[in-house]
């Protein structure tokens, strides 16, 4: 049994025909399965069309978080509670699209693969901003891990044993690409094309794509603390330099009046101090979640029949 697993967030004036097209092809190609709809704090009728899912299919189990936790939280809700020999990751506004879900199943089932990961061989209708971010930001974590993560994307399909093992990953903070890629295993990549949304936008904003890249980092690499030495170190030989031609041009009579070169030092060293303790700084916040241990998610309800399969 495959358990699909949709986070859900705003996306009431879709998400019953998404979930019954996806139904359908799983249906057709005759794979047995499990759906989860996780509801991230919708603002929308998103729990009223997901209750409707679960009363018209016996194999729909849905969600509610208490608040809006975020897509990782909901995630994280999600493969907790799957009860299927392999999991689906996939967005509930199918640009994930679902005609790719019997290959992939056929990858896992009759070749042995324990991940088989969807990436991203055209990134759709995505603005040329857009596409150097992502570009860059996948540069950046590979500099930074060693982790490749070029045109990844979260629709993946994780055997248990996979699923299990990331069970044991037990940080607060998560960042699920990154993690499934930590993870190993034999694995092998299926390209699909990103499908436009058929109603609604884009849920992430500038700021918390931003925020988002920034913890993944830091999540898997302390390169970023690296660099403050690697700052240090040149300020130091910069130092060194400007204090050599002082004295020299001192001791010469040469040594000009005023000061310009002390104001430079002066900002130079202080952005390059604030730059340190920033970095430092998200290090430390990292530390004050984690040691708090609070959980990733809280859950208010949980409806349908596709809980282990009762």
């Amino acid at each position: 049994m495959i358990s699909i697993i949709m986070p859900v967030y705003n996306e009431g004036s879709q998400i019953y025909s998404n979930v019954s097209k996806v139904k359908r092809i799983l249906e057709q190609n005759q794979i047995d399965s499990q759906i989860l709809l996780v509801n991230d704090g919708s603002t929308d009728n998103s729990w009223s069309e997901m209750e409707r899912l679960s009363r018209d299919y016996s194999n729909v189990l849905i969600i509610q978080l208490s608040r809006n936790f975020g897509k990782e939280a909901a995630l994280c809700a999600g493969l907790e509670k799957a009860a299927g020999d392999a999991c689906l990751i996939m967005d509930a506004d199918l640009q994930h699209p679902p005609e790719v879900i019997p290959e992939m199943v056929r990858l896992w089932r009759d070749e042995s693969y324990d991940v088989v990961e969807g990436v991203k061989s055209d990134r759709g209708r995505e603005s040329l901003t857009g596409k150097f971010t992502a570009l860059t930001f996948y540069k950046l974590f590979k500099k930074a891990t060693g982790i490749n993560l070029n045109s990844a994307s979260d629709f993946k399909l994780l055997d248990r044993k996979v699923v299990d093992s990331w069970k044991q990953m037990t940080e607060s903070i998560t960042f699920f690409r990154g993690m499934s890629a930590w993870l190993g295993f034999k694995r092998i990549q299926v390209p699909f094309k990103v499908q436009e949304r058929v109603n609604g936008c884009t849920k992430w904003s500038k700021s918390s794509l931003i925020k988002l890249a920034v913890h993944s980092i830091t999540s898997f690499s302390a390169l970023p603390l690296h660099l403050v030495t690697w700052l240090g170190s040149i300020l130091l030989i910069v130092d060194v330099v400007l204090v050599t031609q002082t004295l020299y041009m001192k001791l010469v009579g040469k040594a000009f009046t005023g000061f310009t070169t002390v104001i430079i030092l002066i900002l130079g060293v202080g952005s390059f101090i604030m730059i340190s303790l920033g970095i430092i700084g998200v290090y430390i916040s990292k530390i004050y979640e984690e040691v708090k241990h609070r959980p990733r998610y809280l859950i208010s309800k949980i409806q349908g029949k596709g809980l282990n399969n009762e």
